[in-house]
Parts: structure tokens; sequence; C-alpha cells
């Protein structure tokens, strides 16, 4: 109780000062807008015909609600940074191409059809709005515009994430931490570039490839019980491809494979929703699929990270945490997760367990080298989302931080950037709650001594739910007995 009213405290207090910057925020409007229509056909919580009932009424506030979003959006004292109103205008194509092609693969409705058609040229016109407000892409992005500054970050490090660093020293470990995962590659081989493109020609083939999904997570899950790493619910995952609905749209919104599940639904089982390998699908196209969807992805995103032992078993031990806000913080939303709380839980024990598959030997040497190249984007995560909002470096020098020192592309740089610059204080959670989780590991273990069960020691990590793992820390610490 004392835990979620901390929480939730502080929840309110970062709601209620980011509220009119979020909301002059074109991409957060269309998302909402968008991801409230999709919610209702994403799992079947209600019957169909009720659901459809239901997405029918929300087609209708679509109009108000955009009209509403481009009043606070006329109303910032500075204009719209170019890179959130690039990422809006992809998201209004999304939800055009849903309306155009996506309904007619839901049950045919004439009210719902004519409600999509208002709702569509809602969309039209806010798409159309938002062009004339686009600045060229080369225009650089001022941080004044995008960063929060450093009182307000250093609230959401306390606040959020219930951390007492500052943000230069969080900087500071994430750079330290870069600057080891550097050397850890060069360590491991010196054309660790060119090594990890070798893991896109590692793929299934056509006709295997959704049953690779299903079978890297059982050979994962046999794995983790027979290490005794934890114990593993019951609690079935299905791999099945993007429903046709969602598939013209998805492309261009943050469409998301696996959504954590809502926790009162109280669903037995959870669909996971993977790209499609039509049959019709050129070999060209197929091809492209493929590689993307290597074997490396899927065992170390699809598999180890999101469907198994990462943020499934994680959601599932977080459905029965004693505190209320462990159980909703880390659900999914339309941009981000529920709650800044959740997020170092959420994602640090995702990335963490990657790390304990990988002890367990389950990564081949290669996908090893690919998990400590994540560690490297995760350190530059924290790096750039503490020094862009503490207006220490610009979004160009972002954009290019990310490329130079974590060989991503100077497109996906960007994406990262504008998430960054979007969302403040999301960037570190990567980071920092592995880096906790890893460090209370070893604390535990050398106070417990032999009597160290490392089965015991996730159960009970796990147990607190989606809550800050500065405070699970904090609780473990004060409940293991000295060695």
């Amino acid at each position: 109780e004392a835990t979620d009213k901390k929480l939730i405290r502080g929840a309110l207090i970062l709601a209620r000062n980011e509220l009119t910057r979020l909301h002059e925020n074109p991409s957060w409007a269309t998302g909402e807008a968008i991801f409230g229509m999709f919610s209702l056909l994403l799992t079947d919580f209600a019957p169909e015909a009720d659901r459809l009932e239901r997405l029918g009424s929300r087609l209708d506030k679509v109009a108000s609600f955009l009209d509403h979003a481009r009043r606070n959006i006329d109303g910032r004292s500075a204009p719209s940074p170019g890179s959130w109103i690039s990422r809006s205008m992809n998201e209004c194509v999304g939800a055009l191409a849903f309306f155009s092609e996506g309904l007619a693969h839901l049950s045919p409705r004439p009210p719902l059809q004519a409600s999509a058609a208002r709702a569509a040229e809602a969309f039209s016109k806010f798409h159309d709005y938002l062009e004339s407000q686009a600045v060229p892409e080369d225009s650089p992005v001022n941080v004044t515009d995008v960063a929060v500054g450093e009182e307000r970050f250093t609230e959401i490090l306390e606040l959020g994430h219930q951390l007492d660093w500052s943000p230069s020293e969080l900087a500071s470990r994430a750079e330290r931490e870069l600057d080891r995962c550097a050397q850890r590659l060069n360590d491991a081989s010196k054309s660790w570039r060119e090594d990890l493109v070798e893991l896109e020609e590692l793929h299934p083939s056509r006709e295997t490839y959704l049953d690779a999904f299903h079978s890297c997570w059982t050979k994962s899950h046999e794995l983790a019980r027979s290490a005794n790493l934890l114990t593993w619910p019951d609690y079935p995952i299905d791999y099945v491809p993007r429903p046709k609905w969602a598939r013209a749209a998805a492309p261009h919104l943050y469409f998301l494979f696996y959504r954590s599940p809502a926790p009162l639904d109280g669903a037995e089982r959870v669909r996971y929703l993977v790209p499609p390998l039509e049959p019709e699908l050129g070999d060209v196209e197929a091809s492209r699929l493929l590689r993307s969807m290597n074997d490396s992805v899927i065992k170390l995103n699809h598999v180890v990270h999101h469907g198994g032992i990462g943020h499934h078993v994680q959601n599932w031990y977080a459905q029965r945490s004693e505190s209320r806000i462990g159980r909703i913080a880390a659900v999914d939303g339309a941009s981000r997760i529920a709650m800044t709380c959740g997020g170092t839980m959420a994602e640090g024990w995702a990335c963490y367990a990657t790390d304990l598959m990988d002890e367990a030997g389950f990564l081949t040497p290669l996908e090893s080298l690919s998990q400590h190249h994540a560690h490297a984007r995760m350190a530059a995560r924290a790096v750039v989302d503490a020094r862009l909002h503490c207006e220490e470096i610009s979004f160009a020098e972002a954009v290019r931080f990310y490329v130079e020192r974590t060989n991503m592309s100077e497109s996906a740089a960007h994406a990262e950037v504008t998430k960054n610059s979007m969302f403040p204080g999301a960037g570190v959670i990567y980071f920092v709650g592995a880096s906790l989780l890893h460090d209370l590991r070893r604390t535990v273990s050398e106070r417990e001594g032999a009597k160290f069960d490392l089965r015991s020691f996730h159960d009970r990590v796990l147990s607190h739910g989606s809550i800050p793992v500065e405070l699970i820390r904090q609780s473990m610490l004060e409940t293991s007995p000295s060695a």
C-alpha cells in the first residue's frame, strides 16, 4: 500500500507536468485515436458484435477529437517539431489504410461503414493540416522545442523511476557501459559489423516460417525449466499471422507484435502477431521478410525478450502482484506503457532475461555477439535520453551519436531520437532496469552465499510486479539475510 501511494503520487505529478506538452504533440493525438479503435479488435474480450458497436461509437468521435487536437497544436508557443509532424502524418496514412483496406476484413455493417467514412475524412483533413505545418525534412529540429530541461528530467528519474541519480550521473554510467560494450564487441570480433550481417542469412524457409516461432519458444521453455532459472507459469502463447484487418495499416504505426495482456481480462492464452508470409508473396519480397525475421531475431526478440521468459512471463507475475500499480503500470498503451514507473522492470527484466538465457547456453556465439550489440543500444538510448532533454546535445547530434556508436542506419536513428524526444525518461529504462537487476543478483548472491537459489531469487523479483527495479532492490535487500 505504501509503495502504491508513493508511485501514484509520482505518476500524478508527472502527468500534470506533461499534460500540455503531450496534448500539443500531433503524434500523440493520432496514436490515441487509432489505437482507441484497434484496442477493440486485438483481443476477443467481448462478442464481436459488441466490439464492433463500440468501434462505431469511437469512429463517430474521431472528427471532434482531432479538431480538439488541432486547437491544442495551434496553441503551441512554437511550431510543432518536424519529426513529430512527420510521425503523425505517417500514422494518418496508416489510419486511412485501415479504413480503405482493413475494415473490409471485418463483418460488414452499413452503419459502421458510414462511421468509418466520416472518420477517414477527419484523418484525411488532419493529414492535410499537418502537411501545411510541415517543414522541409532537412530542417534542423530546435532542441529547446523538444527537451524538457534538467529539472523536469530529474523529476522523472526521481518520481517515475525512483532513482536518486542526477541526469549527468545517469549519462556517465551509460557512457561507461557503452565503452565497455564497444570493447567487448571488438574483443569478440574485429569485424563484428560484418559478422552480424551474416545472421540475416540464417532464417527459416517459407514452409517452416511460422513453426520456427513455436519451436524456438518450446526449446526456450524447456531450457529455462531444466536449468531451474525460474518458475515458468502455465501461460501459453500462440504465434499467429497478423490479422488481415491490420496488415495495410501496421507498417505506418506503433503496431506491436506482442502487447501486454490487460490484467483484468484474465486471458488464458495470448496471441503474438507475426508479419504474415503470404503464399502469393513473390520470391524477392519473401526473401526480404525472411531475412528480417531471421533465426536470431525470432530467438532474441520474438521469443526470449517478448513472447517467453521476458515480457510474457513477467506479465503473468505482474498480474498477480500485491501492488495494484504493479499489475497495471506496464500495460501497453497507444504509444508507450501506461505508467512511467513500470518501465525499468518491464524492459529491464526482458533485457536481463535475454542475458540469462545466454548464460544458460541458449544463444549461438553469433547470437551472443548480437546481444552485446543490443547492450550497446540500450546504453546509447540512456545517454541520448538524458543528454537531449538536458539540452546538452542537439537532435542532429543525437542522430549522429546513434549512427556512429551503435551502427544504426540514419533512418532508424532519426526514428529513435524522435521517440526519445517525445517521451522523456523512456529511453533509460532498458539500461537502468537491466543494470540494477544484475547488481541486485550479485549482491543477494554474495549475501546468501551457499543458500542462494537462482530460481527462488527470480521468483521473488518477479512477484513485485511492474514497479521500479530500485524499489524491488530496496525491498529485497531489506529482507535478504546476511551470508
